[in-house]
C-alpha cells in the first residue's frame, strides 16, 4: 500500500508560498508544477528531502502558520508513502507529518485540536456543521492519518483509527464530491477495500468509489485502478480483472498536467504486481 499517498504530491508544495516574497511565490508554484509533472520518480526522490528541510526551517519561523503545516504534512507524509521502506524511519515520518497536520487543523477551529480521541458524537456533530474552508486541512489530516497507520499495518490500535479517518473524508465528500479532482473517492475506495469481507471490507462500495475517483478525473487518475486491481481482484482471485486493470495502466499515457509523476509511480507499481501474478494466482 505504499502508494497511498502518491495523490498528495500534487498538493504539498504550495502552503509554504504565502510566507515568501513574490519571487518565493513563483519559484514555489514552478517547483510544485514541475514535481507534479515529472516523469522521473527517482529524480524526485532525490531532489524532495532537500525541500523537506527548507520547510522545516519556516516552520522553525512560523511555527503556527496553518498554511505551511499542511504544506509540510502533506510533503512528509507523501516522502514517506512512496520512497521510504515500512520500518522505523516511515513511522518516524508518519508521527512528523500527522502531528504537523493535527496543529494545522487546531490552528482552523480549537474544537478540533482534540479531534484524535473526541468522542465519535461529538465528531459527528463537529463535522456536520463544515464549510468549504474546512475541506482543505479536513482532507489534509485524513489523508496524512491514512498514511500513519499505513506505516503501524501490524498494530490494531492504530487500525481503530481507520473509522475516524473515513468519518473525515465523508464529511468532505457530503460538501464537494468534485473535491481535489476525486481524490477523496480514491482514498474512500483504498479503505473499503484494504480489509477483505470476511473482516468486514466492503468490497462492492470500494469499486464504486474508486470508479468515481477515475470518472472525476477524466481518467488520468491511473492509481485507482491498481488499488482495484491489487485490494480487490487479488482478494478475489480474479486474475483476469487483475490483468486487465493493470495492462489498462500500462497502456495508458501517464503525461497529463498535474498527474504524470503519480501515474509513472502507478506504472511502477502495476509492473510489479504483474511480475509476481504468477506465484500470486
Amino acid at each position: 500500500m505504499r502508494f497511498w499517498l502518491l495523490m498528495l504530491l500534487s498538493l504539498s508544495l504550495m502552503g509554504c508560498s504565502s510566507l515568501m516574497t513574490q519571487a518565493g511565490r513563483g519559484v514555489a508554484s514552478d517547483f510544485s508544477a514541475a514535481l507534479q509533472n515529472s516523469d522521473d520518480p527517482q529524480l524526485v526522490r532525490e531532489a524532495l528531502p532537500a525541500y523537506l528541510l527548507m520547510l522545516d526551517a519556516l516552520l522553525q519561523k512560523h511555527p503556527d502558520q496553518p498554511e505551511l503545516l499542511l504544506a509540510a504534512a502533506q510533503l512528509n507524509a507523501a516522502y514517506a508513502g512512496a520512497f521510504v521502506d515500512p520500518g522505523a524511519r516511515q513511522q518516524q515520518i508518519t508521527d512528523k507529518a500527522l502531528n504537523e497536520a493535527s496543529r494545522a487543523l487546531c490552528q482552523r477551529r480549537a474544537a478540533w485540536c482534540a479531534v484524535r480521541h473526541e468522542p465519535l458524537p461529538e465528531l459527528t456533530r463537529q463535522l456536520a456543521g463544515i464549510d468549504h474552508a474546512d475541506l482543505s486541512p479536513l482532507f489534509v489530516m485524513a489523508s496524512v492519518w491514512a498514511g500513519w497507520i499505513q506505516a503501524r499495518s501490524n498494530d490494531w490500535n492504530a487500525i481503530a483509527d481507520l473509522a475516524r479517518v473515513q468519518m473525515l473524508l465523508q464529511a468532505v465528500d457530503q460538501k464537494d464530491a468534485t473535491f481535489e479532482q476525486g481524490s477523496v473517492h480514491l482514498y474512500l475506495g483504498a479503505l473499503d477495500t484494504l480489509l477483505p469481507p470476511a473482516l468486514g471490507g466492503r468490497q462492492k462500495e470500494g469499486v464504486a468509489e474508486l470508479q468515481r475517483a477515475i470518472t472525476l478525473s477524466q481518467g488520468h487518475d491511473l492509481m485507482a485502478k491498481v488499488i482495484w486491481a491489487q485490494q480487490v481482484a487479488r482478494v478475489n482471485y480474479d486474475r483476469a480483472t487483475h490483468d486487465r486493470l493493470l495492462h489498462e495502466v500500462l497502456a495508458a499515457d501517464p503525461h497529463a498536467p498535474g498527474w504524470t509523476l503519480k501515474n509513472c509511480l502507478a506504472q511502477e507499481k502495476a509492473r510489479a504486481l504483474l511480475q509476481s501474478a504468477d506465484d500470486y494466482f
